[in-house]
């Protein structure tokens, strides 16, 4: 998949692109199933919200096939190799769950202000590029996203490590103040499905679920190979030290394995 000249020029202007029908459902089926099994798992990758309920897990690629498929997946390594012009590496990989009634905020931050201060990322040459697993409603704790907010580059920012589980280099209220009273607020919401990539400058986060309804969210965080990590300070399962290039599968891979995947269900 190639982006177009007016989705290159949004990205450039905006910081982020929105791509609602990426993924078919059949495809995403596989990977809420997968997704929930590695939540009912006890392995080290999943955290959890102070209830209990999962937050994020880690690395699924490592351990996983549907989630390795996605992560090679051309749909979504293409437009990035096509915004950095090499190829890509993965630092991070993630499957955010926003459970529903117990998905906590994930506070306004920069990514790339993590990704440098913590894992030594000499420039911003790295992005998230998120899967829609379920429907992400305006009502279920979608992201929000500051456009043109990635144009300031680094902003200062400190370091929460008590309002949730999951440490974060938050930024103060007024500094979100003067980006949203210059580029406003969208939340992009869409079906399972739908791909959004965002700028690692690009400020984001998203209000606590508190309806029925999950938004979970598959997160590639894809960076340019001659970018890789310095110092990185994190388990390697957080801040990836495999700077392999990736090269695409073919892109019926997920298909044909969700395919296979619920024929082995329907013989069981």
């Amino acid at each position: 998949m190639q982006l177009n000249s007016q989705q290159l020029g949004q990205f450039v202007e905006q910081g982020y692109l929105f791509l609602p029908d990426c993924f078919l459902e059949a495809e995403v089926e596989v990977l809420r199933d997968e997704a929930e099994q590695i939540y009912a798992s006890n392995r080290q990758e999943v955290w959890r919200e102070k209830t209990g309920a999962p937050r994020t897990a880690f690395a699924a690629h490592t351990y996983n096939e549907a989630f390795r498929l996605l992560g090679h997946h051309p749909r979504l390594i293409r437009p990035v190799e096509q915004v950095f012009g090499e190829q890509l590496y993965m630092h991070q990989y993630k499957i955010n769950a926003k459970a529903a009634f117990e998905g906590d905020v994930w506070q306004w931050h920069q990514d790339y202000g993590t990704w440098a201060r913590d894992d030594g990322m000499p420039e911003p040459r790295a992005m998230n590029i998120a899967v829609f697993m379920d429907e992400v409603m305006p009502i279920n704790g979608p992201l929000m996203l500051i456009p043109k907010s990635h144009t300031h580059g680094v902003l200062a920012a400190g370091h929460d490590l008590a309002t949730t589980s999951y440490p974060l280099w938050t930024l103060d209220k007024e500094t979100v103040t003067r980006l949203v009273e210059a580029g406003g607020i969208v939340a992009p919401t869409g079906k399972p499905g739908a791909v959004l990539m965002f700028h690692g400058n690009l400020v984001h986060g998203s209000a606590p679920n508190i309806t029925p309804y999950p938004r979970r969210i598959v997160y590639l965080t894809l960076c340019a190979v001659s970018n890789y990590i310095r110092t990185p300070t994190r388990p390697d399962w957080i801040a990836h030290r495999d700077f392999t290039p990736i090269e695409p599968v073919a892109d019926s891979a997920l298909r044909d394995y969700a395919r296979a995947y619920h024929a082995r269900a329907e013989a069981e």
